[in-house]
């Protein structure tokens, strides 16, 4: 009786996932948090270091960070797009001051210059509470074509990078005895995802690397963030990385009701971070529910290429045709 009731409770716990998510647009453990967990900001006065913060998810979430009473320090490439980020930041909260926002520029792929970067952050404000590694390049082509380069490229950018960093800051994390990492992943890195699979392999690595990480600190004061969007209204196409080495998609991303916007995305990222969540996914019903199905229920999934071609995904996931399949 006592197993009959465990399954039931099991059961049921799947049972209402499915029932509740085509109301919501992220999993049901953030949509929790949201409306009953910690508030965003209380993360008022806490220093967030963005990486990839001049465009798309990072630069919303500077904003919604920056409403919230952040110290903020923001990183990326273009110094130009990094001050427009921190004028609008300080246009969002009158109490912020400009030297509670930061712009470090940094190539994350440059990891000889990341000790460096850290100590700057450290001199600045004295201390830093969260890392959030955003910087990253989504990617479209045919898998039979990759070129090696390509992949190498795409590892050094969405992921030594990031690990780099991210090993700078637990060290002083574990001597300070608290401290958050965050990273951006993707539903990719849940899921095989078609026409991107040097990006998925990237995001499917960030989530060993960390579950590693979460493993060995288990019972410490260091908190680790996994955050996984789905389909998000930004200009990641144009940016993207093809099949051939050096070459850019240059697509325009096509404005859609199937993408979450940027804003909304951000502002679940901040709850995420504010409640400490280990693994969030973002995205809206149908995509979501594909995911799950994925997760859970692999020999569902299995049958879904029958039904759901793999040229039709990727139409559904960037509202338009940006590759030339068969």
């Amino acid at each position: 009786m006592i197993l009959e009731f465990i399954g039931l409770l099991v059961a049921g716990y799947y049972f209402f996932y499915f029932i509740a998510q085509p109301f919501l647009d992220c999993d049901l453990h953030l949509a929790y948090k949201e409306k009953y967990g910690k508030p965003i900001d209380t993360l008022r006065n806490k220093v967030v270091w963005i990486t990839g913060a001049s465009s798309g998810i990072g630069e919303h979430l500077a904003y919604v960070l920056a409403v919230a009473g952040c110290k903020l320090i923001l990183s990326a490439r273009r110094e130009g797009e990094l001050l427009r980020v921190k004028e609008r930041c300080l246009a969002g909260n009158k109490l912020l001051t400009a030297d509670d926002v930061e712009v470090l520029v940094l190539d994350v792929v440059a990891i000889e210059t990341h000790e460096k970067a850290f100590n700057h952050v450290i001199n600045k404000f004295g201390k830093l509470d969260i890392l959030v590694n955003n910087a990253g390049r989504s990617q479209r082509a045919l898998w039979a074509n990759i070129e090696i380069d390509v992949d190498r490229q795409m590892f050094e950018l969405n992921v030594f990078g990031t690990i780099s960093l991210s090993r700078i800051a637990m060290k002083y994390f574990s001597k300070r005895g608290e401290g958050h990492i965050a990273v951006t992943s993707s539903l990719a890195g849940v899921m095989g995802v078609p026409f991107s699979a040097t990006y998925t392999a990237t995001k499917h690595a960030l989530h060993g690397y960390f579950g590693a990480l979460r493993l060995e600190t288990f019972g410490q004061n260091t908190k680790i963030t996994i955050f996984c969007p789905g389909p998000i209204q930004t200009a990641f196409l144009a940016e993207s990385f093809t099949e051939k080495s050096g070459e850019k998609l240059g697509e325009e991303t096509a404005v859609s009701d199937a993408k979450m916007s940027a804003g909304r995305c951000a502002k679940l990222f901040a709850v995420a971070l504010a409640n400490e969540v280990y693994e969030a996914w973002v995205a809206y019903p149908k995509m979501m529910i594909l995911v799950y199905i994925c997760a859970y229920y692999p020999n569902i999934m299995n049958l879904l290429p029958k039904f759901i071609s793999s040229k039709k995904f990727l139409n559904m996931r960037d509202s338009k045709e940006v590759l030339k399949v068969e």
